[in-house]
């Protein structure tokens, strides 16, 4: 009978495999006959999923946005003045902190650039520290209190 070692080291000529066959017990060889023409349906087991979603829990999640959207944080002030500062302050702080939401929101008379949006003190006084770094006259402002 031939090695195991053999036939993982070099390819056997066919007619080796027989005679490897041959000495096999016939309960080895009925399992490695099922083994061999499992493998294919194993593999063939592809599908496509298809998501069926109920058109409230989109309109919820659009009024989950707009609440979130309104909701009270701690936002960092980094400049002021008319709409063309405003509009260069917020470019350059998008470009020193890109992970930081920006926006300009207008105050008569003058526009302001905020940034960030804080639910916690904590998190709003560490990023505050680091944006005061590069503009001094930022300021830390508290969430509205809502009435």
């Amino acid at each position: 009978m031939l090695q195991y070692n053999s036939l993982i080291l070099k390819k056997l000529p066919l007619h080796h495999v027989f005679e490897l066959l041959e000495a096999l017990p016939m309960k080895t060889l009925v399992y490695l006959m099922v083994t061999a023409l499992s493998i294919p349906l194993l593999h063939a087991q592809k599908g496509e999923i298809n998501i069926q979603q109920d058109k409230r829990i989109t309109d919820l999640l659009e009024v989950y946005k707009s609440t979130n959207e309104n909701a009270d944080y701690y936002r960092i002030q980094v400049g002021f003045g008319p709409l063309d500062k405003a509009q260069r302050i917020k470019s350059e702080v998008e470009q020193d902190f890109p992970t930081l939401y920006s926006k300009i929101d207008f105050d008569s008379p003058t526009y302001r650039v905020r940034v960030g949006r804080f639910k916690n003190k904590l998190e709003a006084e560490r990023k505050f520290n680091e944006v005061r770094q590069k503009y001094p006259d930022a300021m830390l402002l508290k969430p509205k209190k809502s009435t």
